[in-house]
């Protein structure tokens, strides 16, 4: 039986990139609405049997600027509450800690390119795992606090909360492995001022990419297959 994934996209450039193939093979019918543009109060928080809120360049606390984010962090908090199978991807990450009560503010540092994140012991045991000695793409400077109902599953040499589970239903990651060569090459060639700005050479970023897309496309698959396999139907 086919079933509905609601995709909450902030800009067209980043989107599912490889974890959609993965949710057709595992059967989901995928419905793509880009919040800014379309009434996310409208949505039925319930109806899909999953939601995925992706990434995107504001930050989730910048509500007067951009009132969707409200609205999505009200679809969360009622999805969430009702224990329904929901995924985010950093921005999506923070709407849910949002949606959750938490803090989401700027760090101390931004992290652009690819880094390692660490499982826990916790995470050790999940999905995570794969992402173990795998550099994955990053590109975000907030962060958050860790839900109380959370388990966190991972972290980076800059910032503690790097994915978290809430029970067998969410699942957050703050960094990107859902990134392929197409839109790491889109992100770097439209991001020339930012990568000036923090003196990162996009010659170097193609040069990880040559060496550590392939194992990250691996292990985006692997960890999401797995992940959808084992959701309460």
């Amino acid at each position: 039986m086919t079933r509905t994934a609601l995709i909450l996209q902030h800009d067209p450039s980043i989107h599912l990139g490889n974890i959609g193939p993965v949710l057709v093979e595992h059967g989901y019918d995928l419905r793509i609405v880009d919040v800014t543009t379309q009434d996310v109060s409208a949505l039925d928080p319930h109806e899909a049997d999953l939601v995925v809120v992706l990434g995107g360049e504001m930050g989730a606390y910048q509500t007067d600027e951009f009132p969707f984010l409200a609205a999505e962090r009200d679809l969360l908090r009622s999805r969430l509450d009702a224990e329904r199978p929901t995924l985010g991807v950093c921005l999506g990450a923070q709407l849910m800690a949002g949606a959750l009560g938490e803090r989401v503010y700027k760090g101390d540092t931004m992290q652009i390119g690819f880094r390692r994140v660490e499982p826990t012991e916790a995470g050790a045991a999940s999905p995570i795992r794969h992402f173990d000695g795998v550099p994955v793409v990053e590109w975000h400077g907030d962060t958050f606090e860790l839900p109380e109902r959370a388990t966190r599953l991972a972290s980076s040499s800059d910032y503690s909360n790097e994915a978290f589970s809430i029970g067998g239903f969410a699942l957050a990651v703050q960094f990107h492995p859902e990134v392929t060569d197409e839109m790491h090459e889109k992100w770097v060639a439209d991001g020339y001022n930012e990568l000036d700005e923090h003196a990162i050479d996009p010659e170097a970023m193609r040069e990880d990419r040559a060496l550590y897309s392939a194992r990250m496309q691996e292990a985006s698959r692997a960890a999401f297959s797995e992940w959808l396999a084992a959701l309460p139907r």
